[in-house]
């Protein structure tokens, strides 16, 4: 096979392209060629054709030389090359591969070369296939008329390419650039589409070819378009004298383009005409049969292809449409904070995915923000994210803390009648102190910007995703204590962000940390760049973007509440509990009674699971009046009230609510239901405007 050296160009956008799932139920398989890198995508169908495993193939064409012999491939290198020299759009030959039981077999190869502005080839796509078995014998091969040969070579080729369209005007495009009509010998096309009993033009023709009030025709108007969709058969034009008699109303309009003849063509799909072509040609006259045969095979392929692009764009409406309907309409306004999101569908048709972002309001001043991705890229997945989103939301709003609102969420999706699973991260924020309680789901980690635009990743302790921690009962996600300065920027992202096929994802979180720091400092003009970003990098992926920026607070603030949980036996817990406490207090201006705040909630939590039989729930929250107060909250599950005990001189145990009782300004028991609440208070200093 023919081989480029590789350079350091990078592969394009849209590579490897993704042919029709007809091709593969035909048995016939398709390869993506990039010349510039020398890389050759071959899908699973067209593998199989040449018998290869996929970890047998590593994306260089000399590796297919083990299944194509010398001879062969020496043919098909010089048939390459001389296509790529003459400025030719398609070849097409007949080779044989040596399968792994040593046997040959015939097969067949059709190829459209890509080609830029300046005409210098750089990607070829196209198809392979087993041959027929009456094409078997190379003789007859070599005796096929030349001239049939060609034809039969523009609608094989025509055919490779429009596999690859996935719009209407995908296949258009194919249809003027890929130099079939040249081939054909048609000066230009045009294209109408059914569309409500109406025939819609979707392609003009010749420059100056317009005609006023042609943009939307009748299908029993006199035009050849609604002719041969009314009738089902095509309509050749033989010449001017033909044209004029048969349309009156037409041939005004374009006789002064020299217009000697025209093809046209109906476009049927599923036994019921969807539009049609009509292929213009000057200096002809009449059509040979060979002639006429082979554009009927042509309109053929151009109808499924339409019919395909038509359905392709409907869904993706479709799709998109509930995708934005899912996503909220407008994001509240928060005190104290900036928030910018944004969100770019990468695909077309099916492609659409779960991603998605939320902001949340929350009781006493604080919110929450949410990140996620549902996995699949579809209908359904948009309409699982739909459903996580509104219970998300449900959670937060009853007041649960950051872990069990995913806990609960990974319940709910693993309870529906879905094989999909979703990444996801949470974070509950109080801009009133800085502190951001964070829970990961197997989503990526977010980054911090620092004022002076240094940014950094934060790491987050995560858990299973949604669904697969439900699935494997590992329902115990970590909570991350952050503190969130004045200035600093939050940004939380989906993985099309920084995922990249065969590279690592710490390059790419390396990388978009780089564009952050170099990005503007307004919020706004941030997201819009990293937007940009997403669009160059992201590939196939949709990109869901949630930025935050703490702002200075006018007036002090009474405090929000953090709150977390602390199970039996999970020393994790215990520590990011204490996280939280040291955070807190370092935020809400009490770090002169730090020791004494942190030694004293230690106690009360290591009181509660010692003492009882379930889990302490720590709650902190700064109180305004009528002094400010910072007030240590522990529930547990027990109802009976805590004694303080004598320990003596040689004791190791019993002095817990004795250090409180010194440490406190304050303290108590509440009875809470089923349980009770041991509480703290200290005194800290008023705190004054940022």
């Amino acid at each position: 096979m023919v081989e480029r050296a590789e350079g350091a160009l990078s592969l394009p956008a849209d590579w490897p392209a993704h042919p029709d799932l007809s091709l593969a139920l035909n048995r016939m398989g398709s390869f993506d060629w990039d010349l510039d890198t020398g890389l050759m995508h071959l899908d699973q169908a067209a593998l199989d054709v040449f018998d290869l495993y996929a970890d047998e193939y590593d994306g260089r064409p000399a590796t297919l030389a083990r299944r194509v012999p010398p001879d062969e491939s020496t043919r098909l290198d010089a048939m390459v090359s001389q296509a790529l020299k003459s400025g030719a759009a398609f070849y097409g030959a007949y080779f044989r591969i040596r399968r792994r039981d040593g046997s040959l077999r015939w097969t067949h190869t059709q190829g459209a070369v890509r080609r830029d502005v300046s005409g210098r080839p750089h990607r070829i796509i196209g198809i392979v296939r087993h041959a027929a078995q009456e094409l078997a014998d190379a003789s007859v091969r070599i005796a096929l008329d030349d001239e049939g040969r060609r034809r039969t070579s523009v609608v094989e080729g025509t055919t490779a390419a429009l596999a690859h369209a996935r719009t209407v005007q995908d296949v258009i495009d194919v249809l003027n650039d890929a130099q079939g009509l040249e081939y054909l010998g048609a000066t230009s096309l045009v294209v109408g589409l059914v569309d409500g009993g109406r025939i819609r033009l979707v392609a003009d023709g010749p420059e100056g070819s317009f005609v006023p009030g042609t943009r939307y025709t009748r299908v029993d108007e006199q035009y050849p378009m609604g002719e041969v969709i009314r009738t089902f058969a095509p309509r050749f034009i033989e010449s001017a004298h033909d044209f004029a008699v048969s349309y009156p109303g037409l041939w005004p309009h374009i006789k002064g383009l020299g217009i000697t003849s025209a093809a046209y063509l109906p476009l049927i799909a599923q036994a019921r005409p969807i539009g049609a072509i009509g292929l213009l040609y000057r200096d002809k006259v009449g059509f040979s049969a060979d002639e006429r045969d082979l554009l009927i095979a042509l309109g053929s392929s151009i109808g499924q292809s339409l019919q395909r692009a038509v359905l392709y764009e409907q869904e993706h409406d479709l799709a998109q449409g509930l995708q934005q309907a899912m996503l909220p309409r407008r994001i509240p306004e928060v005190t104290g904070g900036q928030v910018a999101v944004r969100y770019r569908s990468a695909g077309m048709g099916r492609d659409i995915g779960g991603d998605w972002y939320d902001v949340i309001p929350l009781p006493s001043g604080r919110f929450g923000m949410i990140i996620g991705d549902v996995q699949g890229h579809d209908t359904h997945a948009a309409a699982v994210m739909g459903q996580l989103r509104i219970v998300l939301r449900a959670y937060a709003a009853e007041g649960h803390s950051p872990a069990t609102v995913i806990a609960r969420a990974s319940d709910f999706l693993h309870e529906l009648d879905t094989d999909r699973f979703a990444t996801c991260l949470y974070a509950e924020v109080d801009l009133a102190t800085g502190v951001v309680q964070l829970v990961r789901a197997g989503h990526v980690d977010p980054l911090l910007r620092a004022p002076d635009g240094t940014c950094r990743r934060v790491p987050v302790d995560g858990g299973l995703p949604l669904g697969l921690s439900a699935e494997f009962a590992r329902l115990d996600y970590p909570v991350t204590t952050l503190e969130l300065d004045p200035g600093h920027t939050l940004l939380l992202f989906t993985d099309g962000l920084v995922e990249e096929p065969g590279a690592d994802l710490d390059d790419g979180m390396r990388r978009l940390a780089t564009v952050v720091e170099r990005g503007p400092r307004d919020l706004q003009l941030l997201a819009d760049q990293l937007c940009e970003v997403a669009h160059e990098w992201s590939g196939p992926d949709d990109v869901a973007l949630l930025l935050l920026r703490r702002q200075g607070l006018d007036a002090p603030q009474s405090g929000g509440r953090l709150q977390q949980h602390v199970a039996q036996s999970d020393p994790d817990a215990l520590t990011a509990a204490r996280r939280m406490v040291r955070a807190a207090v370092r935020a809400w201006g009490a770090a002169e009674r730090a020791d004494d705040i942190e030694l004293a909630a230690d106690e009360l939590m290591t009181n509660a699971l010692t003492h009882t039989e379930g889990e302490a729930v720590i709650t902190l929250r700064v109180l305004a009046r009528p002094h400010r107060r910072l007030r240590v909250e522990v529930d547990d599950c027990s109802s009976a009230l805590p004694r303080r005990l004598d320990a003596g001189e040689t004791g190791v145990s019993g002095r817990g609510l004795l250090l409180v009782d010194r440490l406190a300004d304050r303290w108590g028991v509440e009875s809470r239901g089923g349980g009770k609440c041991v509480w703290s208070e200290f005194t800290v200093p008023e705190r004054t405007s940022m």
